[in-house]
């Protein structure tokens, strides 16, 4: 399947925080856009997690090891490792997958449609 990532509707993840989500049979791709200091609170999962930040700033804690971030900045979470993130005064837009696929984040809701905030 071949789209745009405007065309994907956005995911409500967290309070202010939205995902377009691209699925394959065994991973996660995500665009994730956290708003103005916005919170992903601790949490931990079975998936294996890759991000890289592409715009914004934001404070990432994966486990005892902390780290603020821009464009750029670059995680690996293992699996069952707990981990937050906290956005910066612009917000942020990440990029991330995760293996195997989100099959919990199927039951979210659609988040309100906007543009995507990049590239």
């Amino acid at each position: 399947m071949l789209r745009e990532l405007r065309e994907i509707t956005p995911t409500r993840i967290w309070e202010g925080v939205v995902a377009r989500v691209v699925e394959g049979d065994e991973l996660t791709l995500a665009v994730v856009e956290l708003p103005p200091g916005g919170l992903v609170p601790e949490h931990r999962h079975h998936n294996e997690q890759l991000g890289v930040c592409v715009s914004g700033t934001l404070t990432f804690r994966a486990g005892d090891e902390s780290r603020e971030f821009g464009p750029g900045g670059t995680w690996r979470v293992l699996a069952g490792v707990p981990h937050e993130v906290l956005a910066g005064p612009d917000g942020a837009v990440v990029v991330e997958a995760f293996a195997p696929r989100r099959d919990d984040w199927r039951d979210l809701e659609d988040a309100p449609v906007a543009a995507p905030r990049w590239p």
